[in-house]
C-alpha cells in the first residue's frame, strides 16, 4: 500500500475507534465529582468497550504517525518532527491512562467494602481521567495538529486552505479544552478530514493519468 494511501487508511480508522471510544466513556464519565459513584455502575459496560477499542486506535495512530513522517521525505525538518512525533506518543500515552484509569474505578467497585473511602477513590480517580483527558491529552493533540500543519505551511505539501483550518482548530482546542470533554472530539475529526482528503486527492490524481 502506498505511503499517502496507508496513512490515509490508518487515519480514518483511527478516527473512528477513537472518536467511538471518546463517546463511550463521556457518556459515561461526569465531568463533576459532586455526582458520586452512580456513574460507576451506569458506565461500567461503556467504559470496557472503550478500554477495548483504544489499543487498536492507539495501534492505528502510531502507523498514521509513521506514514506521515515517511512522506515528508527530504522535506523533513528535524525540529517540527520531533515536536510532532513526541506530542502524538505523549496524546496517546495520556488517552491509555486514562482509560486504564476508568477500568480500574469500575472494576474495583463491587469489591469495596468501605463506602466512604470508595466514594474518595472515585472522586479523586474521576477529577484524574478529566485532567490527563480535558488539561493534558487533548493540548498535545493540539501541539501535534499544529506543528503537522507547520511542517505542510513549509514545505506546501498540502493546501494552504487546511493549513489555515488546522491552526484555527488548534486555537479552539487550547482554549477550550478545559470547558467540556466534547472538545477532544475535534482531534479524530480533524483526522478523518485530513485522511479523507488525502484520499480523494490520491483518488483524483490517479484519474487524471
Amino acid at each position: 500500500m502506498s505511503t499517502p494511501r496507508a496513512a490515509a487508511v490508518a487515519g480514518v480508522l483511527f478516527a473512528l475507534l477513537f472518536g467511538a471510544a471518546l463517546i463511550l466513556i463521556r457518556t459515561s464519565l461526569p465531568e463533576h465529582p459532586e455526582i458520586g459513584t452512580s456513574w460507576i455502575e451506569a458506565g461500567r459496560g461503556k467504559i470496557h468497550v472503550a478500554a477495548l477499542l483504544l489499543p487498536f486506535a492507539g495501534v492505528t495512530f502510531l502507523w498514521f504517525i509513521g506514514v506521515v513522517r515517511d512522506g515528508f521525505g527530504s522535506y523533513e525538518d528535524k525540529f517540527f518532527s520531533s515536536v510532532f512525533i513526541g506530542s502524538g506518543l505523549l496524546f496517546l500515552a495520556m488517552a491509555f491512562v486514562a482509560s486504564a484509569v476508568g477500568v480500574a474505578l469500575t472494576t474495583g467497585h463491587p469489591v469495596t467494602a468501605d463506602a466512604a473511602a470508595h466514594a474518595q477513590v472515585v472522586a479523586f480517580g474521576q477529577v484524574l481521567m478529566l485532567t490527563l483527558t480535558k488539561t493534558y491529552a487533548v493540548r498535545m493533540a493540539a501541539v501535534f495538529m499544529m506543528s503537522l500543519a507547520t511542517i505542510w505551511l513549509k514545505t506546501g505539501l498540502m493546501p494552504r486552505w487546511l493549513v489555515m483550518t488546522t491552526y484555527a482548530v488548534v486555537a479552539a482546542v487550547l482554549v477550550a479544552a478545559d470547558v467540556s470533554m466534547w472538545i477532544a472530539l475535534a482531534f479524530p475529526a480533524w483526522v478523518l478530514i485530513v485522511s479523507l482528503f488525502v484520499l480523494s486527492r490520491r483518488d483524483s490524481h490517479q484519474a487524471q493519468h
